[in-house]
């Protein structure tokens, strides 16, 4: 593919860096308000079985153009493709508040995100070598949870108040992480002659996507990464429907606390990876993924308040500790070999076919078991999908 790339080895926080923390910031705060305000609008229209659909909406961007995206980021400098990125979810967020659909608004703020991811994550590894890209990640993470947390509490408290002002909040949002992406810095396109012919670009997609899998590394990281996403995702929508089962609260304030909770483990966790996992110390991430399972059991028979907030804490400390070491090793692996960003749209698409899968399956469960029977099930497959990665990386060698 492509011949081994440098990187600039800037310091960790140099202007560049906190130019990116903050478009990031900014735009995944108002990616998780908006989707509360969406979930607040169909539950207001008596359609609750169309929140998993609100969710498969935003995916589908994902896998549908994973071909292309990878291209654009590293065909273009990634400051500019996260700009375009925030454009398009901009236009979607004032598309849902002028009375579009909110399927087809979160679509399109889909395509946005699905352009964004790969230039996001991939501009850290032309910025920072190994020896920094872990603690680079741990930033990148941290800026990313903090503003799910601020999103969903602000998104659920709006929600509940006033749409109005949820939609202004929403894309004041996206206008200031655009305009923060103008302070990124112009780095050089990683592969400026890829090619944008569509046939060629699924050619090459594929051709990444069997070349990642081969690689021990890469593959440990795809599904690892793609089990956390997938799961997350899930366990995001099913407190909309646990909450009032088993807490016996409703409305969209709780739920949103407790998905805000679990993005303040999250940051402890990444916290805690970057200064205890190294890329050459990886396999140490699975002590977090391992424990995951666990506690999405325990949580099941939980029906007290405080006590949900610790399990969902603790659910949001095993995360970062598993899926930030994977994310810088998928970075360095990809932009050794296929180019960041390339790599990151392989993984986007991994990660959203597994989210599709997860939030499919729940699907069905919720109409078949009771919530909490649900829960458990969903812990046990957690449970038994990071053993079965934990024998898989520890078994197959190369």
């Amino acid at each position: 593919m492509n011949n081994k790339r440098r990187s600039l080895d800037m310091p960790l926080l140099s202007p560049g860096m906190m130019a990116v923390l903050a478009a990031q910031f900014l735009s995944a705060l108002a990616d998780n308000a908006i989707l509360i305000v969406a979930i607040a609008i169909v539950k207001a229209q008596a359609l609750p079985h169309l929140v998993p659909l609100l969710q498969e909406s935003f995916v589908v961007p994902f896998i549908l153009l994973a071909p292309f995206v990878g291209q654009i980021a590293d065909r273009f400098p990634k400051g500019y493709v996260m700009l375009t990125g925030n454009v398009l979810k901009f236009s979607g967020a004032l598309a849902m508040m002028l009375g579009v659909d909110p399927l087809s608004a979160y679509g399109l703020i889909g395509i946005g995100a699905a352009m964004y991811s790969p230039a996001k994550y991939g501009i850290l590894s032309q910025m920072f070598g190994a020896a920094l890209l872990v603690r680079a990640n741990g930033m990148m993470e941290g800026s990313t949870i903090v503003a799910i947390l601020l999103g969903v509490l602000l998104g659920g408290w709006l929600a509940d108040h006033s749409l109005t002002w949820a939609f202004a909040g929403v894309m004041s949002a996206y206008g200031l992480a655009a305009f923060a992406n103008l302070f990124i810095p112009r780095l050089p396109a990683e592969n400026s002659g890829a090619s944008f012919h569509p046939w060629v670009l699924l050619r090459e997609f594929i051709a990444a996507l069997v070349l990642m899998f081969k690689d021990r590394d890469e593959r440990f990281s795809l599904l690892g990464t793609g089990v956390f996403w997938g799961s997350g995702t899930t366990l995001r929508l099913m407190l909309f429907a646990w909450v009032p089962a088993a807490l016996l609260i409703t409305g969209n304030q709780t739920p949103a606390n407790l998905m805000g909770v679990v993005s303040v483990g999250i940051v402890a966790g990444a916290a805690i990876a970057g200064m205890w996992i190294s890329l050459a110390k990886v396999n140490r991430a699975l002590i977090g993924g391992l424990l995951l399972g666990p506690a999405i059991l325990i949580l099941a028979f939980v029906t007290h308040l405080t006590t949900a907030m610790f399990c969902m804490a603790c659910i949001g400390v095993c995360g970062g500790m598993f899926v930030v070491p994977l994310n810088a090793l998928l970075q360095e692996c990809g932009h050794e070999t296929i180019g960041a960003g390339n790599a990151l749209a392989v993984q986007n698409f991994v990660e959203n076919i597994a989210m599709l899968l997860f939030v499919g399956a729940y699907s069905l469960a919720a109409t078949e078991m009771p919530v909490d029977t649900t829960f458990a099930a969903f812990g046990l497959v957690m449970l038994l999908a990071i053993g079965a990665l934990t024998i898989f990386r520890f078994r197959r060698t190369d």
